[in-house]
This record gives C-alpha cells, structure tokens and sequence, in this order.
C-alpha cells in the first residue's frame, strides 16, 4: 500500500470514528461560538417567577407530552425542568435528565429520590452523544443549552435514532453570539437543517423580552 493509500485510509478510519462513537475529531473547529456549560451552584434556577417566565407547562403542552410520555432533558442541570416534565408524564411516564457534568446527574438522582419520583432516570452524557436508548423518546427538550455545544451536528445525529416516529425536539434558547450565553437563531436553524430536522413551529412566549426564541422541529 503506497503512501497515499494509507493516508487516505487513515482519514476514512478517522470519520469512521467520528461517526460510529459520536464524539469530534481531536482539535476539530467548533461550528460556532460557545459558552462554557454552568457548573456552579444549581439553586439559582429555582427562583419562584421562573415557572412564570419560561411556561414550562405551555411548553410540555405543545410538544405532545401526555401522561405515559417519554421526554427527554438535554443539559438538564439541576432539574427544574425534568421535575416539570416527570409531573406531567407521571408513574407511567419516563424523563431522562441527561447532562455532562457528574455533579448535576448526583444532585438530580437525590432530587429524584426525595420527591419521590420514580419516572426520572439521570443518564451521564458526553457533549455529542446524550446515551439515550433508541426508539424511545416522544419530545427532547434543550434549555438554554444549545449553545454551549460545539459540535451540534453530531449531537443532532446521535439524537436521531433515539427519536420515536413523529417525536418532537424543543430548543429554547436567546438571540447572541454563541459566546454569550445564546445563539442567534438563524444559526440554529441553519445547523438543524444540516442535521435533517426541519422546523414545525416558532414561538417567542418564554421570558417576554424579545430576545427568547422556542422552536420546534421534527426529523424529516
């Protein structure tokens, strides 16, 4: 084999990897901007005003999710939302609270536990593969998370498989740089696209300030 054979068969090895394990290539660019994903102390989301703010029940209601659903939490820190989503879903129901930070899945296992719901399961995720077992999600939800991913397309596609028929995906997040903690939305339907996904509905109810945005979207 000459020495552009092998070099070839190193990149194809490469990709390979890429694609199989879901994790980017060493030192690969990041798509955009990103902010550092929050490790610090998760009793800052749990402010009263905030169910007002951000209408997570509006926003379960609009996905579909139902007594009996499966929904998953990308990013899901502390567990505000999970713990919304497990009500709503209830003992028949599953939510999967996934993050990469060990202290988030810790802390949202103990909540779990002390408020006696069952339904949640916390997964230990890498940045571009969220460990979600296939066919089994009815709606994804990323709160102001998106941004922090540098590499969404791989993200995107690990999602896919997980995706029941008809399930949807929920990105929240704000208008900025990506740096900044946001990402202007242009970008992030752009890259959904790329992925497959083509977006279903728009809203802008969470947090009235013009700056939210709450897509939806569905894998074509």
């Amino acid at each position: 084999m000459g020495r552009y054979s092998r070099l070839v068969v190193a990149i194809l090895l490469a990709v390979s990897s890429v694609l199989v394990h879901g994790q980017a290539a060493p030192g690969a660019a990041p798509a955009h901007p990103t902010s550092k994903p929050y490790t610090g102390d998760f009793s800052i989301f749990e402010y009263p005003e905030r169910d007002a703010r951000l209408q997570p029940q509006r926003i379960l209601t609009l996905l579909g999710v139902r007594p009996g659903s499966s929904v998953a939490d990308i990013g899901a820190g502390g567990g505000w939302f999970t713990v919304r989503a497990a009500q709503r879903v209830g003992p028949d129901g599953t939510v999967i609270a996934e993050d990469i930070n060990p202290e988030a899945i810790k802390a949202i296992s103990a909540r779990a536990q002390r408020e006696h719901l069952p339904q949640i399961r916390a997964v230990l995720g890498l940045p571009e593969d969220p460990k979600l077992p296939p066919d089994s999600i009815d709606a994804v939800v990323m709160l102001k998370t998106y941004h922090e991913n540098a590499h969404p397309l791989l993200l995107l596609r690990t999602l896919v498989p997980s995706m029941r028929r008809g399930a949807k995906l929920a990105i929240i997040d704000r208008n900025g740089n990506g740096a900044n903690h946001g990402l202007d939305e242009a970008i992030v339907v752009s890259e959904l696209s790329e992925a497959g996904f083509r977006r279903v509905a728009r809203y802008d109810f969470t947090k009235a300030d013009g700056e939210d945005y709450f897509l939806i979207f569905e894998h074509q």
